[in-house]
């Protein structure tokens, strides 16, 4: 593989190693476009829309700092290592704040439970991993080639970083820790990911090399360096793992549950809208006319059906929302559950 010349690593260096002094062009600029992605990104979840969601991808700066941290670290670099992690660090807590600030401008009256947006970004699994693998990957390639656009592996970076943190600021607001954290366990992992491809891909083209003939600070560059960066892969891993397991159970969790819901609504000439499972808890949409029919009803053939392990939570379109937990023949009313 070919190594980068001095020029290249000086680029390399000038584009990621944002300056100190907040009045600065670099510094400037990145939180500048940072307060307007997280803006953007806030209100594209907000309003479920995919496209604005984009929007808010294009604009993000955050692979500046995460590229940076991982070429801070192979050329051992420390100043540059800790100021990257920081403003990586200040970013990510600025829009979380973002959008925990909409959140509460615009309270969303089912806690977001049916904004797709938010969805996508609470389950993490290995496959987002693998991804954000790729995508830092081809983030440190554009760099060290000149010949390859800088604008693509921007927008692919983007795309797996602001979103989620708005995600998670946005939950916050309305009390859904669990899912809060699950949006912010994918933010760290793409950003673990990031850090790591670029970390070997600077190494695999010399970039220590080509950064001390264009004099910049080199330091000595150690081997546990690799390993604290995979022991930080590994331990996102774990949960992600876990994660996995679990949407593969939620999925065989629904499956098995929505031929019992179909019998149990159309008993009563009411349609189910929807059948999903989170967490182990079974969620059922379901509209029709009065009068409804009884949850309890639902409850009882999940539990002969062999799913007397799982919570239920029914939900009528337009009405109330019906939580009857696992190991009871009993449903109270509640205003809002989210599982």
């Amino acid at each position: 593989m070919s190594s980068v010349d001095a020029a290249a690593a000086r680029r390399m260096a000038d584009s990621l190693f944002i300056e100190r002094a907040w009045h600065s062009p670099s510094s400037s600029r990145f939180w500048v476009l940072l307060v307007l992605a997280s803006v953007i990104a806030g209100a594209g979840v907000v309003g479920d829309s995919t496209a604005t969601v984009i929007g808010a991808m294009i604009v993000a700066p955050l692979m500046t700092p995460i590229l940076g941290t991982a070429l801070a670290l192979v050329l051992a670099d420390r100043p540059h290592v800790v100021r990257s992690a920081l403003l990586v660090l200040g970013g990510a807590v600025a829009v979380v704040c973002i959008g925990m600030l909409l959140g509460w401008i615009v309270s969303s009256p089912d806690a977001f439970a049916s904004n797709s947006q938010v969805s996508s970004r609470i389950s993490p699994r290995l496959i987002d991993l693998l991804a954000a693998l790729a995508t830092g990957t081809v983030g440190a390639f554009a760099l060290v080639r000149t010949d390859i656009s800088d604008a693509l592996p921007g927008v692919a970076i983007a795309i797996s970083l602001v979103p989620p943190l708005a995600v998670t600021g946005l939950l916050l607001t309305v009390h859904r820790y669990h899912d809060a954290g699950q949006s912010a366990l994918l933010f760290a992992t793409n950003v673990a990911a990031i850090v790591t491809t670029g970390t070997l891909v600077f190494l695999a083209y010399r970039v220590r090399d080509a950064a001390r003939a264009a004099g910049l600070a080199v330091g000595a560059f150690h081997g546990r360096t690799l390993a604290a960066i995979a022991v930080v892969l590994l331990l996102v891993a774990v949960p992600l793992t876990t994660g996995t397991i679990s949407v593969a159970r939620d999925r065989s969790l629904a499956a098995d549950a929505r031929p019992v819901a179909d019998r149990w609504a159309s008993a009563g000439a009411w349609q189910v809208a929807s059948v999903d499972a989170r967490n182990g808890v079974v969620l059922v949409d379901v509209l029709g006319l009065p009068p409804q029919p009884a949850p309890t009803a639902l409850r009882a053939a999940l539990d002969r059906a062999g799913m007397s392990d799982a919570d239920l939570q029914l939900r009528l379109v337009g009405g109330r929302t019906h939580w009857c937990p696992a190991g009871t023949t009993t449903c109270t009313v509640e205003k809002t559950r989210t599982g």
